[in-house]
């Protein structure tokens, strides 16, 4: 992966496709009005242990109340040891358009397995609402519906490590881009694993992954991964007023860019070929 220098020229212009709503995507949210070495994914969190201060796990901020994540990143951390930063870049340095809050609530989907990893999908209710800033947007999310074809493009960002070897994150926030992968084929690479809940991306050749750290976050590949798509109803039964930005997306090709928000699910370390 490379720092998200290069990403920000793409999309340094913030555009709201979520209308009415006018809460931007995941794709136009990803660069603040700063200058080039501070831009930030807008709606990026930073999910770290209180007792350790060390970044465990990533996540997405959907609305002023709300962090949206995994459920497996909660299976050993109970809520009240969590803190999620807002506006944040470096892991160790100055971060002056931060903000941090503390979790009141932790919901994760009643049906989630820890097993399989099915439904794995959680929310996070912050302790104060969050004011909106350029360094600082809900995402979009993926309404119920949406279509995600075999090679449509996606971007992630997280500070997961760079390879299965490392020990230690990354300081600055990463990111890489890569397509998604038909569920039927990654089906049979998985051994039959796969649910209607989850969605795989990644390379067949590899080099290019998420990793440990990176869960949570937003469009996290390769592997298999939570399809927000599906669970619209769930998520808005749980938030029941000031409700995500949702769009319809579909894609049956290659495309230049998802502007969604997708989980990431499961199995992070695990990259097989998908033949």
């Amino acid at each position: 992966r490379t720092s998200l220098s290069a990403l920000c020229q793409r999309f340094y212009t913030c555009i709201s496709l979520c209308e009415p709503k006018n809460q931007p995507s995941f794709l136009s949210s990803v660069c603040g009005q700063a200058p080039l070495n501070t831009k930030i994914v807008g709606g990026q969190a930073s999910l770290h242990k209180i007792t350790s201060g060390s970044h465990f796990c990533g996540g997405s901020l959907i609305n002023k109340d709300w962090v949206l994540s995994a459920a497996h990143c909660f299976q050993n951390t109970a809520a009240s040891n969590v803190k999620i930063y807002l506006g944040h870049h470096l892991q160790t340095g100055s971060n002056p358009n931060e903000i941090s809050r503390i979790v009141t609530r932790l919901i994760t989907h009643p049906s989630y397995s820890t097993t399989t990893k099915n439904n794995d999908i959680a929310l996070l209710q912050l302790s104060s609402s969050v004011t909106f800033t350029d360094y600082i947007k809900p995402v979009c999310l993926a309404a119920a519906g949406s279509v995600f074809g075999g090679g449509t493009k996606s971007w992630i960002t997280g500070w997961g490590k760079l390879n299965f070897v490392d020990t230690q994150i990354p300081n600055i926030l990463q990111d890489v881009q890569i397509p998604i992968v038909n569920n039927s084929v990654c089906n049979k690479a998985y051994g039959g694993i796969i649910t209607s809940n989850m969605l795989c991306a990644g390379l067949n050749e590899g080099g290019k992954d998420s990793c440990q750290g990176d869960s949570g976050g937003p469009m996290k590949f390769p592997g298999v991964y939570t399809s927000v798509s599906q669970y619209q109803s769930w998520i808005s039964t749980q938030i029941s007023s000031d409700l995500p930005g949702f769009i319809s997306f579909s894609s049956t090709e290659s495309s230049s860019g998802s502007p969604s928000l997708l989980l990431h699910s499961t199995f992070p370390s695990h990259h097989p070929s998908f033949l």
